[in-house]
């Protein structure tokens, strides 16, 4: 069965992904963004960037910088993004909880996407909580993406099934 590819209209106040360019666009956030795994709050930053993409929720990059010290680890996991380059992965642990290859960074982003660098996302329903201005998102279907539904945003979302040819 192929998922719907018809446009949700936005209410007041919410994006469409629909609306959101290809190739994709990075922009500041000055949203708050909170992280908490295994009860603690791993980052807690208001200086994320956003990258937003047809038909998928908005990623949030944050400084790692704003990581709190000793959770993350390099794994050898990489991957390729036509648009950003490649991908290289972390760990995230505290205490004895171990998320493998939950998050990833673009150590040598592609000039379009110079200001990642050093900043890194994660896959929000791998998390105890992701929130953006205290919501607590959604996270985008599958386990490719990384992207986080909120409110504000309406789809349909790629990542689900039947989705993977949009």
């Amino acid at each position: 069965m192929r998922a719907s590819t018809t446009r949700i209209e936005p209410g007041p106040g919410q994006e469409s992904v629909w609306d959101y360019p290809r190739p994709p666009r990075l922009e500041s956030s000055p949203r708050r963004i909170r992280i908490v795994l295994n009860g603690r709050t791993i980052v807690d930053t208001t200086r994320a960037l956003r990258v937003l993409e047809t038909s998928h929720p908005p990623v949030y990059y944050v400084p790692l910088e704003d990581v709190a010290p000793g959770v993350l680890t390099p794994t050898e996991r990489a991957s390729f993004c036509e648009w950003k380059g490649t991908a290289t992965y972390y760990t995230a642990a505290v205490g004895d909880r171990v998320e493998a290859d939950v998050a990833w960074t673009y150590e040598e982003p592609t000039p379009a996407f110079a200001a990642i660098k050093g900043h890194v996302a994660f896959y929000p329903g791998r998390m105890d909580a992701a929130l953006v201005d205290g919501e607590q998102v959604q996270a985008q279907p599958g386990d490719f993406y990384g992207g986080w539904i909120t409110s504000d945003i309406v789809g349909p979302f790629k990542g689900g099934a039947g989705t993977w040819g949009w």
